[in-house]
């Protein structure tokens, strides 16, 4: 088959479009072929060389896919030949197929166009595993979410409202409106506003119930002085940096909490754990067509790096997917 590869770490010019091994199915995995994956920001910090792949992943990109099933390994059960399915990855979206965990595959929505379901699986899971499973979002609680424009902002935004939360946003103010447009009741302008000072303003002082944010240090400051009494915040991500200071004064006095978590090193159990979870909750709102992914726009596979190129300016809104 063929597969998007990284001979050497570098710009998006980095990704070649090459022959490699075909998958074949373990114990327990289907092979996938893949009809659509999506662009993550792991995926561009991998091609620099900052994250590679967790043991046993395949070498190339990608977080997610959909496509067809086309062979089924032992042990496997619930999947067969020909079915349409989206998948949660460790790597290897970025390729003709794919050998995936059966306990990380879903269902392709009723609903939901096969390519569109690529937009899916990682934001589905990376955000309910975090603001359902571990911070609890509550009914009648406020969600602010920090990169709202992004595809793991979007799909927060809409399964925030679809829980019964107020949502507040921060993002550039060209992606306001449809933003506002998904259920985010408050837009910040990151670039011009104090998200601290207007989330205070818009819940009277409260602050936010739980935070999601993907910025890491350099929000960690804002983001405790941010937070409500029995506040949750949850960092998903470091594009801000890796260290922060934290108030643990301000911490203990809000009787708050502070978690950070990733999702593509976690064990598989705990992968299928969560793919059941969002089966279960989730895909029900999806294909109610209250959650919807989010797509800005499709391209190749092969034409991969300008997709990154993309990506890296953060001109997008929802998530950018590869199509073969």
């Amino acid at each position: 088959m063929r597969a998007m590869t990284i001979p050497e770490p570098g710009g998006p010019e980095a990704l070649v479009w090459a022959e490699v091994p075909d998958p074949r199915p373990g114990p327990g995995e289907v092979v996938v072929d893949v009809r659509a994956t999506a662009v993550n920001r792991a995926d561009l910090l991998q091609r620099q060389g900052h994250y590679p792949p967790p043991p046993g992943a395949p070498a190339y990109p990608g977080l997610e896919c959909s496509g067809v099933v086309s062979a089924v390994g032992p042990d496997v059960t619930g999947w067969t030949e020909g079915q349409e399915v989206c998948a949660l990855l460790a790597g290897g979206g970025y390729a003709e197929r794919v050998a995936v965990p059966a306990g990380q595959l879903l269902p392709v929505p009723a609903g939901v166009d096969v390519v569109d379901a690529a937009a899916l699986p990682e934001v589905a899971c990376t955000v309910w595993s975090n603001v359902v499973k571990l911070a609890g979002l509550a009914k009648g609680e406020t969600l602010l979410v920090h990169g709202g424009g992004s595809g793991i902002g979007t799909f927060a935004v809409q399964l925030g409202v679809a829980l019964g939360a107020t949502v507040v946003v921060t993002a550039r103010a060209a992606k306001h409106e449809r933003l506002r447009e998904l259920g985010a009741a408050h837009t910040v302008d990151y670039r011009e506003q104090d998200f601290v000072e207007e989330v205070r303003r818009v819940t009277d002082g409260r602050g936010a119930d739980v935070i999601l944010d993907i910025i890491g240090g350099a929000y960690l400051p804002r983001n405790v002085a941010a937070l409500a009494t029995g506040g949750r915040l949850v960092v998903i991500g470091m594009q801000g940096g890796r260290k922060g200071e934290l108030d643990l004064g301000m911490l203990l006095a809000k009787r708050a909490s502070v978690h950070a978590t990733a999702l593509r090193s976690r064990p598989l159990d705990e992968k299928a754990q969560i793919v059941r979870g969002v089966r279960e909750q989730v895909w029900p709102l999806v294909e109610a067509g209250t959650v919807r992914p989010v797509v800005d726009r499709r391209l190749p596979l092969t034409d991969a790096a300008e997709a990154h190129r993309l990506v890296e300016t953060n001109d997008h809104l929802g998530k950018v997917l590869l199509v073969r």
